[in-house]
């Protein structure tokens, strides 16, 4: 069963350290089955309540997984996972629609406010044991949350949108845990769940957001999470509507105990109103990015949520990288302050382009999807014959591969160095890699 590696040690902590030895030097490899703990524990010579001690430290650490009569064993490395190496090589000369990336002419210059932000550092400088958020932070985000309708709650600075969710999860969940994400879904997140020892339940996505359906399937199968993106949902586009809020808000009423995250990393790109769903479940956080409107590289996201859940994830905070620095937050600040992004005119920038790609493509007959954001996903027969067709004909989309569990195979193609000349090209190219797709939803 174990081939040439022997399990050794007397007490669970010695067993336990054993076994991660053996699978972080490769004895025991991903997948492999362990012996039945009361097997284990007659070779070793052992109370089997020690064996179980030790695969319960191990379940927590992530190094196995055990599935009732099936037994336990030893999961997946997280270093790399599968979906991470999904990508397409861009060759010289053809054209990178892939990245997902914002246009670069519409972010706004970061020089003179990091130069008055660091102006500010040098007269009252930044030391050991003062506030993680700057005051100011905190006054401005709070504002603006307050007039989307987020409800009250303790603001929080992470790095980024992705840290905030891991974040949440681990101060909530363990390894083992079921969480429910959308299919089809940002790719970084569900490469997450498996690093954190996670099990994602693929939840169903239209135009309007989760389909309700899906979430209510997933609840009563046990998933102790649910992560949904409220505008801008990579890759598909789709945005919560109010009547979707209300119907998925119905659903999580009666999962109290569930922990819910929103992602509204489309903030200050989308002209489309926020309809939020927190609050309505006891434990609950929301996530809200700079990355797309003022730049990826600030790394900078606005973390709240209950009382309970900000409170454990900046003390664990603390004992890491302490905070995010206040350059960065003073700068952001003074970004907001003074209107360096003109939301309005990002959003109708991403919109005339995405808009007229979804509608050149349906006059060739390819249906298409993109309500907001920055990205159109298309439904597509074969995906990898897609992909290396419109990589032949000069354009590098992103296989959907990366980004679903379930759900039907597409393309993802990011407008934002799309040009007006451009439109037509695309869907040229699309229209002839993949011919007409009749789906309309993505399931």
């Amino acid at each position: 069963m174990l081939g040439e590696y022997r399990i050794e040690g007397r007490r669970a902590a010695e067993i336990a350290a054993s076994v991660e030895r053996a699978v972080g030097g490769g004895g025991l490899e991903p997948g492999q089955l362990l012996p039945p703990m009361r097997e284990l524990a007659q070779r070793l010579g052992v109370n089997p309540n020690t064996v179980a001690a030790a695969y319960r430290t191990l379940r927590e650490r992530g190094v196995i997984e055990t599935a009732g009569r099936r037994g336990s064993r030893v999961r997946p490395k997280p270093a790399t996972t599968v979906r991470e190496l999904i990508r397409v090589d861009v060759p010289a000369g053809v054209r990178d629609v892939s990245n997902g990336n914002p246009d670069t002419a519409l972010l706004p210059p970061l020089a003179e406010v990091f130069a008055a932000a660091a102006a500010e550092g040098d007269r009252r400088p930044v030391l050991y044991g003062e506030a993680a958020v700057d005051p100011e932070m905190s006054r401005h985000a709070r504002v603006a949350l307050d007039e989307d309708g987020v409800p009250e709650g303790p603001v929080a600075v992470t790095s980024g949108s992705l840290d905030a969710i891991e974040r949440v999860l681990a101060a909530h969940l363990k390894p083992g845990d079921a969480v429910a994400v959308e299919d089809p879904g940002w790719g970084s997140l569900l490469d997450l769940m498996p690093v954190l020892g996670l099990r994602t339940v693929p939840v169903g996505v239209d135009d309007d957001g989760p389909l309700p359906a899906d979430v209510e399937d997933a609840l009563r199968g046990g998933v102790r999470a649910l992560i949904v993106t409220d505008r801008a949902q990579n890759p598909t586009g789709a945005a919560i509507s109010a009547p979707r809020a209300r119907a998925l808000r119905k659903v999580l009423a009666a999962h109290q105990d569930v922990l819910l995250i929103e992602d509204d990393h489309g903030h200050a790109i989308v002209d489309l109103p926020l309809y939020p769903l927190a609050g309505v479940t006891r434990s609950w956080a929301f996530v809200r990015s700079t990355a797309k409107a003022y730049g990826p590289d600030l790394r900078l996201a606005l973390l709240t949520g209950d009382a309970v859940t900000v409170d454990r994830v900046q003390g664990r905070q603390r004992l890491g990288p302490g905070w995010v620095s206040h350059l960065s937050q003073r700068a952001v600040v003074r970004l907001w302050t003074d209107g360096a992004v003109d939301a309005a005119e990002v959003a109708a920038s991403y919109g005339k382009r995405r808009d007229a790609l979804i509608a050149a493509l349906a006059e060739r007959g390819v249906a298409a999807h993109g309500r907001s954001g920055m990205n159109v996903w298309v439904p597509v027969p074969d995906e990898t014959g897609a992909v290396a067709r419109l990589l032949h004909a000069g354009w590098a989309v992103a296989p959907g591969a990366r980004f679903r569990m379930g759900a039907r195979p597409g393309v993802r193609i990011t407008v934002s160095t799309l040009g007006d000349g451009d439109i037509e090209a695309v869907a040229d190219a699309v229209a002839s890699a993949t011919g007409p797709a009749p789906a309309r939803r993505y399931e």
